[in-house]
């Protein structure tokens, strides 16, 4: 008997070894991607650049190889948009891949945006501005998120989307919104990450719970006791630039009213330098980070399933 106990007790421990292992992405791979888009070859990702171009190919490579289908032309989506600088229209991509829910047709939307600010003023010799935290870091937690649940089909359906032209003005979300494949009122979520990869008090904000209430006892549960520790903020109207409700995509979709939780961090001091390159992010936290992310998106998934 006591031999049969104990064996028991070893498959019900070994079942959720694996189990807590099943819900982790890929750490090589995720850090691979994010060194790669960061590298200097891609010059800092600018929207309308060469560098854009390459890097929105190596997504759609990526979109294919996990075996997402999509709603456009080689996962490509296409607009244009004028600066307030430049009157020449300029084109930019997003790229989209979807997974088709067991349950439910409604739609969680997972985005991260993948261009940068290029080349620009020079600091102690380096001119690339490479935003390996802004936004290389949410782009290969997208890659990752897209081949987990690829392979661990989820409830609601799922949209993955790279955006293009954030730094811009958040154009590649604007056109989305104005331009999805579905009605919007299918959205019952829009997941973004931007800047995820560091910080110095091992903190990771989700935004806006003060817009989406039913959301914070979800996120609270499945955060708990995991790395780093989950805050909430950042979302109160009228506290200027403490209030990141438009700070990034998630900002298209709250002003056509669907609801958000935006993952990012505090600025750091390589915001929008040349510093922020791989070499300053911090690996363990960034895994953690994105698999923390991850718990999250499974509870809101489980969670918000309408009958």
């Amino acid at each position: 008997m006591k031999s049969f106990l104990k064996f028991s007790f070893f498959l019900f421990y070994l079942s959720t070894f694996t189990g807590l292992q099943a819900q982790q992405v890929d750490k090589k791979s995720l850090l691979n991607n994010l060194e790669y888009l960061s590298s200097d070859d891609f010059k800092g990702r600018k929207t309308g650049t060469e560098e854009n171009l390459r890097a929105r190919k190596y997504l759609i490579e990526k979109f294919n190889e996990i075996g997402l289908t999509t709603h456009y032309k080689n996962h490509e989506q296409v607009f244009s948009f004028e600066s307030r600088r430049n009157p020449e229209p300029i084109e930019g991509v997003n790229v989209e891949g979807f997974v088709a829910g067991s349950e439910s047709r409604k739609l969680i939307v997972i985005t991260a945006h993948f261009d940068h600010v290029g080349i620009g003023r020079a600091v102690e010799g380096d001119s690339i501005y490479n935003g390996a935290d802004d936004n290389a870091s949410g782009t290969a937690a997208l890659l990752a998120l897209a081949e987990y649940f690829k392979k661990n089909r989820p409830k609601h359906s799922m949209i993955f989307i790279a955006l293009d032209a954030e730094e811009m003005g958040l154009q590649g979300a604007r056109a989305l919104v104005n331009d999805f494949p579905f009605p919007l009122e299918d959205i019952v979520l829009n997941i973004n990450m931007d800047m995820i990869s560091r910080n110095e008090n091992g903190e990771l904000y989700a935004s806006g719970t003060y817009q989406n209430p039913t959301f914070k006892p979800i996120l609270e549960a499945a955060s708990r006791g995991q790395k780093p520790s989950l805050k909430f903020g950042h979302d109160l109207p009228n506290t200027g630039r403490d209030d990141w409700s438009k700070s990034s995509d998630h900002g298209a979709f709250l002003e056509k009213g669907v609801p958000h939780i935006y993952f990012g961090v505090e600025d750091h001091k390589d915001y929008h330098k040349p510093s922020d390159e791989f070499g300053n992010i911090q690996p363990d936290f960034y895994f953690d980070a994105v698999n923390l992310i991850l718990k999250c998106a499974i509870a809101l998934d489980q969670n918000l399933l309408k009958e």
